[in-house]
């Protein structure tokens, strides 16, 4: 009787058979590996940034969302003054517990989503290197096309955390934001100089903490409230991302090939081999990028997600009126914003912002990078 030649013996397929499920077993558990220590540096990375960053971010949000028709603060020196005469140095840090854990998740999923992106995108545009067979490093252009993924993701664990922290770091002027309130016109000065030392204009916060606000806000609007302000949001994310990981990269590149060209023949350079100073100039300037290449988004945000708070006279304090603040959009509030103050109004606190974001991203990157070293 004839047999047919099969030159794959049943034996020899199960050994291949074998041998790609434990290949790919490998690879699935390298790549879990390496996304829980992304997830564990971005999250310490985040921490230390926020703590640099947050005293820069409350005067930002507070010259942001002052009245259109009757600026209380003259500009970022002014606001740091009037803060810490009223409310102490402390009150710079007003509503922090939110953005902190915020800050854990952002970058958490902001470097985790970046990994993850740059490896589906290896695996469509990729070129392997002829020497090593490896798969080239991705261009430029894809990198930044990973950060704006990363930032897709990052801006749906932002929006609500961002929500709580901006009604918190403003509650304590809301008074001085209505046309009726005694701190209006000539007497904006005295009134200011006596809050807090002065039972004359009582000060009373809305919301005690975090959670106050997030009752408050699931009991007015559900769970769909926690995502008012998640369009600009997510502008601002995804432009930003782009921005954040493509210079970053780009600057790493450039000073790699400067030290490239002084490094010893047949010695390769790469990221590892940068000192922290360098990390630290790279992640400076790539927050600088971030923080600047889609402000009018965050500065319509911060007057979206603060209305109720910095208008509860004018709105009322009933829950019709509170709902109906709310419920104003993304280009109605641009378009007001514009009518008031022109382009210039769009970008009220950008240079306090893009200050602060400097040591913010360099703490970020370089403790980022150099958990990944100690850890590799």
């Amino acid at each position: 009787m004839a047999h047919s030649y099969n030159p794959f013996p049943e034996n020899k397929l199960t050994d291949l058979a074998a041998t790609a499920h434990e290949s790919s077993k490998v690879s699935i558990s390298d790549k879990n590996e390496q996304s829980l220590k992304d997830l564990a540096f971005g999250s310490i990375a985040g921490v230390a940034g926020k703590f640099v960053e947050f005293p820069f971010d409350t005067i930002k949000v507070r010259l942001q969302t002052q009245p259109l028709d009757h600026p209380i603060f003259k500009g970022p020196f002014d606001c740091f003054r009037q803060t810490v005469r009223n409310e102490g140095f402390l009150g710079l840090y007003n509503g922090l517990s939110s953005p902190l854990v915020g800050a854990m998740l952002e970058n958490a999923v902001l470097f985790v989503g970046y990994r993850r992106a740059q490896d589906m995108l290896r695996e469509f545009v990729a070129v392997p290197d002829q020497e090593s067979g490896e798969p080239a490093p991705l261009s430029i252009p894809m990198l930044c096309l990973s950060g704006a993924i990363s930032g897709v993701f990052a801006s749906l664990v932002l929006t609500p955390v961002e929500l709580v922290k901006c009604k918190l770091q403003v509650q304590q002027i809301g008074h001085l934001y209505t046309k009726d309130s005694p701190s209006h016109g000539k007497r904006a000065v005295a009134a200011v100089a006596s809050v807090g030392r002065s039972a004359s204009i009582p000060v009373k916060a809305l919301h005690s903490g975090p959670l106050s606000v997030i009752r408050h806000i699931y009991t007015r609007n559900g769970l769909r409230g926690f995502y008012h302000g998640h369009f600009p949001t997510f502008l601002r994310e995804t432009g930003g991302g782009a921005a954040w990981f493509g210079s970053y990269e780009a600057i790493c590149r450039i000073l790699i090939a400067r030290e490239q060209a002084r490094a010893e023949p047949g010695q390769r350079v790469t990221k590892s081999d940068l000192r922290p100073t360098q990390l630290m100039f790279a992640g400076a300037l790539s927050g600088m990028a971030y923080n600047f290449i889609l402000f009018p988004a965050d500065c319509i945000k911060s007057h979206m997600q603060t209305e109720d708070v910095l208008r509860q006279k004018d709105v009322g304090s009933s829950s019709k009126g509170l709902q109906g603040a709310v419920k104003r959009g993304f280009t109605a509030t641009g378009q007001e914003i514009f009518r008031s103050e022109g382009i210039r109004g769009l970008y009220r606190g950008c240079g306090i912002t893009v200050a602060r974001s400097a040591p913010s991203s360099a703490i970020i990157f370089m403790t980022y990078e150099l958990l990944s070293r100690r850890f590799a």
